[in-house]
């Protein structure tokens, strides 16, 4: 039997329309927002969670998991439905490749919410000297490969002092963010590029290489975020009470923080300047701390009317009285987006504007 066009029309429409309604009923199943990601943003979303919580007694209190800004968005681009989380924390931007996988899964609108900045510190135990770094301190030290007699060897630096005569004698080893980490990409792009170009060896690393310019210099770029695998530079995979529990247990370690963390645990930390320039958050507001990001979530609009509590979340989350100077955020240690910035934000989440 022939079908017609718009039977073939009406057909589509109605299984289209089933598929919709039968992801709202599924939806209404789960009345409690779901979030996971980045360890650097989950104080600050476990901070607005609980006070949304309190202020809005007829909804329930989101649910929120670490893991990563990598692992949290990875969850979020699985689809949509009850099955799946509405927000994915991360302390980097979404990447290409990312957006593709969830345009493949269904997850097609999604909104940005940039809320404020951090930066990343490098910190040692609370009864240490004074540390003062510069980029290339830490890629001599860290590096798979280094400059010696213009030529690439091996990392041969065993102490702090070997990479810098003005640091102490201690054996390098350094707990950074695991690669599932946003704040690891942040490190690799700010700290190990520049050490790389600062010492040279990016342009030997480009001369080991076959091929044009652009070849060489993409092959250069990845080759400087190697970093040694001799015990040297540790990976961390957990949040950052981990890394600080390494260096309860190793005060002669170094780590890597977000600004927020070290300054609510300053009685235990002590944190190096950066290019001479210490990190707090008039340092970060200004731009003159080197190392800094932007904070975002990433929304799925589709559950915004359909999770119970995720649009009132969101809007909460926004508001000046959250993420404003005076908020608690600020109080904990984030750096508050100019007030253009964030009204200019306020108002594309009213609109729910996505990507």
């Amino acid at each position: 039997m022939e079908i017609s066009v718009s039977s073939k029309f009406i057909a589509h429409t109605t299984v289209a329309a089933v598929g919709v309604a039968a992801f709202a009923c599924a939806a209404l199943a789960r009345d409690q927002v779901q979030i996971a990601g980045s360890s650097t943003v989950l104080p600050y979303a476990n901070i607005v969670a609980e006070q949304f919580g309190k202020s809005h007694e007829n909804l329930k209190t989101p649910i929120i998991e670490s893991g990563g800004s990598g692992a949290g968005i990875k969850r979020f681009c699985e689809g949509l439905g009850e099955g799946t989380i509405d927000i994915a924390n991360a302390s980097r931007k979404i990447k290409e490749s990312e957006l593709a996988e969830c345009q493949k899964n269904g997850v097609k609108e999604i909104i940005e919410i940039q809320f404020g900045y951090d930066g990343i510190v490098f910190a040692v135990d609370a009864k240490a000297g004074e540390w003062a770094l510069e980029p290339k301190d830490l890629f001599l030290a860290l590096a798979a490969e280094v400059p010696k007699d213009g030529a690439l060897v091996a990392n041969p630096n065993k102490t702090w002092k070997d990479v810098n005569d003005k640091l102490p004698e201690w054996p390098i080893v350094a707990y950074i963010p695991g690669e599932k980490h946003g704040t690891r990409e942040v490190f690799e792009e700010k700290v190990l590029h520049g050490g790389c170009a600062a010492t040279g060896a990016d342009k030997l690393l480009a001369a080991k290489v076959e091929g044009d310019d652009a070849a060489k210099k993409k092959a250069a770029d990845k080759a400087c975020l190697k970093v040694r695998k001799d015990g040297a530079a540790v990976d961390i995979d957990g949040d950052y009470t981990e890394t600080l529990a390494r260096l309860t247990s190793n005060p002669q370690g170094l780590g890597v923080f977000g600004l927020s963390f070290y300054e609510n645990n300053t009685d235990k930390l002590k944190v190096a300047t950066l290019s001479g320039i210490v990190p707090s958050v008039e340092t970060i507001a200004s731009g003159e701390y080197p190392v800094s990001r932007p904070l975002q979530f990433y929304v799925k609009k589709a559950h915004m009317d359909t999770i119970p509590g995720l649009k009132e979340y969101v809007e909460y989350f926004v508001s000046d009285k959250v993420i404003g100077p005076e908020g608690p955020l600020a109080e904990y240690g984030l750096v508050p987006a100019p007030d253009a910035e964030r009204k200019a934000l306020q108002e594309a989440v009213k609109a729910a504007k996505t990507m």
